[in-house]
C-alpha cells in the first residue's frame, strides 16, 4: 500500500506543544481542567499533553482513560464479542472542563460515542476536543477545538498515527489503496 509521510516525530511534538498552549490560553490556565484520552491512540497523546501543560503551567492536570467500545454505533457490525478495556477516570468530571483527546477525527462517530460514555461519569461544565489529525469526511456535526494537522483525504485512504508507546515510533502516514 503506497504511503506518504504527513508528520515526523519532531512535527508531532511541535503540534502537541502548540495544542497545549492553545488549551491553556483558551481556558485561561489549567484550573478545573482535566484530560481524557480515548482508547487507544488518544491515551498516549493525552499523557503527552499533560506533560506539556505541566511544563508550561507548573501544575499537573488530571488524566483519565476512556474506552468507548460498548458506546460505538457499529460494534455489533464489526465483531461478535467486542474487547472492552479499562476505563479509568479517577476524578470527578462534574463542573470541569474536559479535554477529550484522540489521534484522528474522521466521521465523528468515535467522538459521539465518547460523549455518550463521558455522561455516565457526570456533567462537565464544558467538553472540548483535541485531535492530532483532522482528515475531514464528517458524518456528524462534530468539530475539534484543537488540531495538530488538518489534511485533505479521500474516503478510501487511511491516516495511520504511529506512537512510540504503542508502535515503537512516532509518525503520521497517509496510506492509499493500491
Amino acid at each position: 500500500m503506497p504511503t506518504s509521510l504527513l508528520m515526523t516525530e519532531k512535527e508531532m511534538s511541535r503540534a502537541l506543544s502548540r495544542m497545549a498552549h492553545q488549551i491553556i490560553e483558551r481556558n485561561k490556565g489549567c484550573q478545573d481542567l482535566v484530560l481524557i484520552g480515548i482508547r487507544t491512540g488518544g491515551v498516549p497523546l493525552a499523557s503527552r499533553l499533560q506533560e506539556k501543560i505541566q511544563e508550561i503551567e507548573g501544575r499537573q492536570v488530571p488524566l483519565g482513560i476512556l474506552d468507548i467500545t460498548l458506546y460505538r454505533d457499529d460494534w455489533s457490525l464489526a465483531v461478535q464479542q467486542p474487547v472492552v478495556r479499562e476505563t479509568k477516570i479517577p476524578f470527578p468530571v462534574d463542573n470541569k472542563t474536559v479535554i477529550l483527546v484522540d489521534d484522528v477525527i474522521f466521521t465523528g462517530r468515535t467522538v459521539r460515542a465518547a460523549l455518550d460514555a463521558l455522561t455516565d461519569f457526570g456533567r462537565p461544565r464544558r467538553i472540548e476536543l483535541a485531535v492530532l489529525v483532522d482528515r475531514g469526511h464528517r458524518e456528524l456535526p462534530i468539530q475539534p477545538d484543537y488540531v495538530g494537522l488538518t489534511v485533505t483525504t479521500l474516503p478510501d485512504e487511511h491516516v495511520n498515527v504511529r506512537l512510540r508507546e504503542i508502535d515503537g515510533q512516532d509518525e503520521v502516514v497517509l496510506e492509499r489503496p493500491s
